[in-house]
């Protein structure tokens, strides 16, 4: 339709349009409920669902401009995601959304709707437990990122692909708000308590040791095109269900470390974890929460070793001397990173809610300092950790 061949927000009623007469995906004549469900910051989010039916779909459709404040963004973020989208349905179908249709044009990407999937951050807000969440998110990580490297992939395909996933204005936004903002308030945009001021000043402002370790992670992921790495997974960004997992929203994809991933998932974790143990003190929610990221730590560890078996041929790669430090150097990136992406939730302006909306008053100091004290020894201490169990003996040595 030439409605649809220029780049336009979609309404309501241009969504049933472009999903009727555009992609056919139903009738002229269907009924249909369009609701908005983006909650966030970058997208627009629509479910399309038929009334007589109940079929379903989701069109996610990127526009030029940052929902919030105005900032222009490339709207190719979108294209980046359906691609990404793809290649990880093909390594891992069962662990993603199915891809209908991508219209480059609209800046559309159509797919699957996994409403029967919620929101991990809200389902754990709810000390709901998934006790095949540490399986699942260590093979999706795991498969999507080692299938990824040079060391698998085709090296000419890869080089391809790590063209097509330069995603400046996404990449931006990440060098900024994880690598840098949260070490020096360039933008004067932190948020930190008053009670905490002092002490982030002394332990992050000024600790020489931490801003160097910062600094090489930060250089770490601008230059290391390891894997094509999602770039965003947080646990809102992870749906389920006690029957399984999707992960969604990777529209800040690029070929980057793959720790970077893995520390994302492992560092989100303890935002729950610290809000319970200072607020809710649930001994049985706790208990899940550090079992499960020992078991998401130790069984990337451990599937990574097995995968690595598997799928890497070359000759060249197949010394155990270089096997194991491959491996090693991913699992203290996971550390690094799960420490950088602790800090700026805590201290830098894109909180997560178990901080931002947690009471005011001395348990919310004693939380945040616990969380910058763990941040800082992960990524002070990255290369010495060797276990999930050690990982959760920081936190609560960090807590005591």
């Amino acid at each position: 339709m030439e409605k649809f061949n220029t780049h336009f927000l979609m309404s309501h009623e241009e969504v049933k349009e472009y999903v009727t007469q555009k992609l056919n995906l139903f009738s002229a004549d269907a009924e249909l409920e369009i609701k908005e469900v983006g909650d966030g910051n970058i997208n627009y989010v629509f479910i399309v669902e038929e009334i007589a039916t109940k079929k379903s779909v989701v069109v996610k459709q990127a526009d030029v401009l940052l929902r919030s404040s105005g900032r222009p963004l490339d709207i190719n973020r979108n294209k980046i995601e359906a691609d990404i989208l793809k290649i990880q349905y093909d390594l891992v179908p069962e662990f993603i959304p199915e891809i209908y249709h991508y219209d480059e044009k609209m800046a559309a990407l159509t797919m699957e709707d996994i409403s029967i999937y919620k929101n991990l951050r809200y389902e754990l807000e709810e000390k709901r437990t998934f006790p095949k969440l540490a399986d699942e998110i260590s093979t999706f990580l795991v498969e999507t990122l080692l299938s990824t490297t040079d060391l698998v992939w085709d090296r000419k395909d890869k080089k391809t692909q790590v063209k097509n996933f330069v995603n400046i204005d996404m990449c931006d936004i990440s060098e900024d708000l994880v690598f840098t903002e949260p070490y020096n308030d360039y933008k004067k945009q932190n948020i930190i308590i008053e009670e905490n001021q002092s002490f982030v000043e002394t332990f992050i402002y000024h600790n020489e040791a931490l801003l160097a370790e910062v600094a090489t992670l930060r250089n770490n992921y601008m230059n290391n095109a390891q894997a094509l790495v999602h770039g965003d997974l947080h646990s809102g960004s992870i749906f389920v269900n006690q029957d399984g997992m999707k992960v969604i929203d990777p529209e800040f994809a690029f070929y980057g470390p793959m720790g970077y991933d893995i520390g994302n998932v492992i560092g989100n974790l303890f935002f729950p974890l610290a809000k319970n143990e200072f607020f809710d003190q649930d001994a049985t929610f706790s208990e899940w929460l550090m079992a499960t990221i020992e078991a998401i730590y130790n069984q990337v560890n451990e599937k990574m070793v097995k995968a690595y078996e598997e799928k890497v041929t070359l000759s060249i790669y197949q010394t155990d001397a270089f096997k194991t430090k491959f491996i090693k150097d991913i699992m203290a990136d996971t550390l690094g990173y799960a420490g950088t992406e602790i800090i700026r939730r805590v201290i830098g302006d894109s909180k997560v809610k178990e901080v931002s909306n947690a009471p005011l008053g001395q348990e919310r100091v004693a939380m945040e300092r616990c969380l910058l004290k763990l941040g800082i020894d992960l990524i002070l201490h990255r290369n010495e950790f060797r276990s999930g169990e050690e990982l959760v003996r920081a936190f609560k040595l960090a807590k005591a």
